[in-house]
C-alpha cells in the first residue's frame, strides 16, 4: 500500500512541479509550489520521518511559502486580469481530488497499521537528538538564514515602495 501511496503523491508532486513551471501568473506558482512541498512531506512520512515531514509543513508549506506569497504579492505593481479557473482543470479536478480522498480513507480505515511509525534501521533518531544537533551544533546557520529572509523581506518592501 505504501507504494500505492507513493506514486499517488509522487506523481502529484511531479505534477506540481511542471504546474509550477508553466504557470504564468506568479501566485499560482507559488500555490504550485506550496503542492509539491506538501506532497513531498508525505513521501517524508511514507518514510517513516514523521518529525521532517511535520517540519516540511510547518516550515516549507507554511512560513516559507506564506513568505514567497507575500514577496510576490508586494513586488507585483500591476493589475492581474480576473480568472474564473479553466474549466479542464475543474474537469480533472474535482474527480481526481475525489479518487484520492477515497483511497486514502480506504487507506487509514483499512490498515491500522498504516498510522504507526516502523523501524527503518537499528537506530532511531529521536526528536531530542535532532532538535539538540538543530539547536547547539547548528545555530550559527540556523540563525544567519533567519536573517537572510529577514534582509530579503525588507529588500523586496524597499524596492516595491513608490516614491512621490
Amino acid at each position: 500500500m505504501h507504494l500505492v501511496l507513493f506514486f499517488i503523491f509522487g506523481g502529484l508532486c511531479i505534477a506540481g512541479a511542471l504546474n509550477l513551471l508553466f504557470q504564468r501568473h506568479p501566485i499560482n506558482a507559488a500555490l504550485s509550489l506550496i503542492v509539491v512541498m506538501s506532497s513531498l512531506a508525505v513521501l517524508y512520512l511514507l518514510l517513516g520521518a514523521e518529525f521532517l515531514a511535520a517540519a516540511q509543513v510547518i516550515v516549507y508549506s507554511g512560513a516559507i511559502m506564506v513568505l514567497f506569497t507575500f514577496v510576490i504579492m508586494l513586488l507585483n505593481a500591476g493589475s492581474e486580469e480576473r480568472t474564473h479557473g479553466s474549466k479542464a482543470a475543474y474537469a480533472v479536478g474535482i474527480p481526481g481530488a475525489a479518487a484520492l480522498f477515497a483511497a486514502l480513507t480506504y487507506i487509514f480505515l483499512s490498515n491500522s497499521k498504516a498510522l504507526s511509525a516502523t523501524k527503518l534501521g537499528d537506530y532511531i533518531v529521536t526528536t531530542s537528538d535532532l532538535s539538540k544537533v538543530l539547536f547547539r551544533d547548528l545555530l550559527l546557520p540556523f540563525e544567519v538564514t533567519s536573517v537572510l529572509i529577514l534582509v530579503a523581506i525588507l529588500g523586496a518592501v524597499a524596492l516595491a515602495r513608490k516614491e512621490h
